[in-house]
């Protein structure tokens, strides 16, 4: 390991990795040195990932798949133990915003299909690679948050509520895993960004008036190379 290569020898998976946050993710892991698998539903999206990883001297191998399938992350899981006896890293960052709607008005087919992606594709995704990180010298889980997971605010009531249950979700993996003492859980809040979920939750803001996707991947790669408490919640601020 290396000052420039901090992550050197790392394995890392990062969910929602076709673009915005996620991309960024991927990318600034792959440049510290890990070898990186993209997780997303579109193929095309990802190998563009890939190729400017390539390009930048780094490694990666895409995994296209849609994770609202829960036996897709079970396949997923098993393909990764066969290639890998670890994983250093898991960011999950996929979501799904969703209608921003009074709670009285949500549609139940749709908070069905946030309630998976938000929530149950992340327990599905720590059930499938739990062994491996435990396997890992140091296992880094990373959660992407809201600030409406821990501030309810009008009319998120669906997205809202599906943030909140992950970052309990995540508390309890951390108190349960803490014990190991190399297991440590990150819920990031990234604040206002520069994604196409944001893009559509305030299609009147200048896009250009919040932060870039790198910034939060800087800070998630900065919190993997030093010692932080295990679960601590953090928001990135420009």
């Amino acid at each position: 390991m290396t000052d420039s290569k901090p992550l050197d020898g790392r394995v890392a998976l990062v969910t929602g990795a076709s673009r915005g946050i996620g991309a960024a993710t991927a990318e600034a892991l792959a440049a510290a040195g890990a070898h990186v698998i993209l997780v997303a539903r579109t193929a095309n999206a990802l190998e563009e990932v890939e190729e400017r990883i390539h390009a930048a001297g780094g490694s990666a191998t895409i995994a296209p798949l849609d994770l609202s399938q829960g036996e897709s992350i079970a396949k997923l899981g098993t393909a990764i133990r066969e290639r890998w006896d670890k994983l250093d890293v898991l960011v999950m960052n996929a979501a799904m915003l969703g209608s921003l709607t009074p709670v009285q008005d949500i549609d139940p087919k749709e908070y069905s299909r946030i309630l998976t992606l938000n929530v149950l594709a992340n327990q599905a995704l720590i059930a499938a690679f739990d062994p491996l990180l435990k396997n890992a010298e140091r296992a880094d889980v990373i959660g992407v948050t809201s600030s409406v997971g821990a501030d309810p605010r009008a009319f998120w009531g669906a997205y809202g509520s599906s943030k909140a249950a992950l970052e309990g979700l995540l508390g309890a993996y951390a108190d349960e895993t803490e014990y190991l003492g190399r297991v440590h859980v990150h819920i990031v809040d990234p604040g206002a960004t520069r994604t196409r979920m944001r893009a559509n939750a305030f299609p009147g803001e200048e896009p250009e008036s919040v932060k870039p996707p790198e910034v939060v991947a800087k800070a998630i790669l900065d919190r993997l190379t030093v010692e932080v408490p295990t679960v601590e919640r953090v928001r990135v601020d420009a």
